[in-house]
């Protein structure tokens, strides 16, 4: 299985959460917090995102694309996001203004509930990541305007939790933090 060649490079960490509350423009999830694995997967000088590819798509998390983070708040409100940086660094600013300003770097994998706005502050010039979302959810793109309030609460509490961590599967810290 893919996932086997790569299980050497995933490491135990400690996972960061941050539950962050409503911003009054990014509604952000008030059941799921925001989860940072920091160094937690020991890259190869190549094929360095195939790895988050990989693993990711292995636990149900299809890889989605490969870039960087917008640089305005946005959020999606019908899927989980995850990320796994693979070169670089950046700055993000968590859960709308006043939120939590978070650095990423190569190795860290972030996962972001629905809801949860994001938003890069700084980033270096060689910043990449993979991006992903769980199997049978599209994610859609909201930035804040007065009008998406509504109907995005109803969409946020829709979004199942996944069954399986995109880093770490069966048990991993995502099931542990998101009951």
């Amino acid at each position: 299985m893919i996932i086997d060649e790569h299980a050497s490079r995933i490491k135990t960490v400690e996972v960061l959460a941050a539950l962050l509350p409503d911003s009054g423009t990014v509604p952000n999830n008030p059941r799921l917090p925001l989860l940072l694995y920091k160094q937690a997967v020991d890259l190869p000088r190549v094929e360095a995102p195939e790895v988050f590819e990989d693993v990711f798509t292995a636990h149900g998390w299809p890889a989605a694309w490969r870039n960087g983070i917008y640089d305005y708040h946005h959020y999606h409100s019908t899927a989980h996001e995850a990320l796994g940086v693979y070169a670089g660094s950046a700055t993000a600013l968590m859960g709308g203004e006043g939120g939590v300003e978070v650095t990423v770097e190569r190795g860290d994998v972030v996962i972001i509930p629905a809801g949860v706005g994001h938003k890069c502050l700084k980033r270096s010039e060689d910043l990449a990541i993979v991006g992903a979302y769980p199997l049978n959810t599209a994610p859609d793109l909201k930035t804040g305007e007065p009008e998406e309030r509504p109907a995005c609460f109803d969409a946020i509490f829709k979004v199942a939790v996944p069954p399986l961590d995109p880093l770490y599967g069966e048990g991993g810290p995502m099931a542990e933090h998101w009951r």
